[in-house]
């Protein structure tokens, strides 16, 4: 297990994938708040309101967390942002199915009649979670824009001393 948690390259590669995935995700809601608003008063877990302002919040956090781990910046709170949300988005999905609603989950567009919401989701979702997680605890940190930046220094600091 901590060989996974110190590999680069399947860090990498889950960084690109769920990065992708979330910047892909906000952009349909970024565009159209209220129709998300709406998914997201289809739930019947808040009141319209409070719907209103996640609808409003909750995309640009995706779109900026997306970012932030396709890049590695922040690695770390990005991954633990990614895990509370996808948290809290599971708990809405099974509670929707628990609850007999027939709905859109309102996660890749906001058109009522596609992508109804079933069990799938709910493993879709604790699978991107479990991706989420090994981001969290992962070790590596090479090709992260952290690790460039802390190289770039390293490599002028040396540079100076040379002189």
């Amino acid at each position: 297990m901590k060989d996974l948690l110190s590999n680069p390259y399947l860090s990498l590669l889950t960084r690109a994938f769920l990065g992708c995935f979330f910047i892909i995700v906000s952009i349909d809601k970024i565009a159209d708040p209220a129709a998300f608003a709406l998914s997201i008063g289809n739930y019947k877990l808040l009141p319209s309101s409070a719907g209103a302002i996640i609808a409003t919040v909750l995309p640009w956090l995706e779109l900026l967390s997306g970012f932030a781990i396709l890049f590695g910046a922040v690695q770390r709170g990005s991954s633990l942002l990614l895990c509370l949300m996808l948290g809290v988005f599971t708990v809405a999905v099974a509670s929707a199915l628990v609850r007999g609603l027939d709905i859109s989950c309102g996660c890749f567009t906001q058109d009522p009649s596609a992508g109804k919401i079933g069990w799938m989701k709910v493993a879709e979702n604790g699978s991107l979670l479990i991706l989420s997680l090994f981001l969290f605890f992962s070790k590596a940190d090479k090709f992260t824009l952290e690790s460039f930046i802390s190289d770039t220094g390293k490599t002028e600091e040396n540079t100076d001393n040379k002189e």
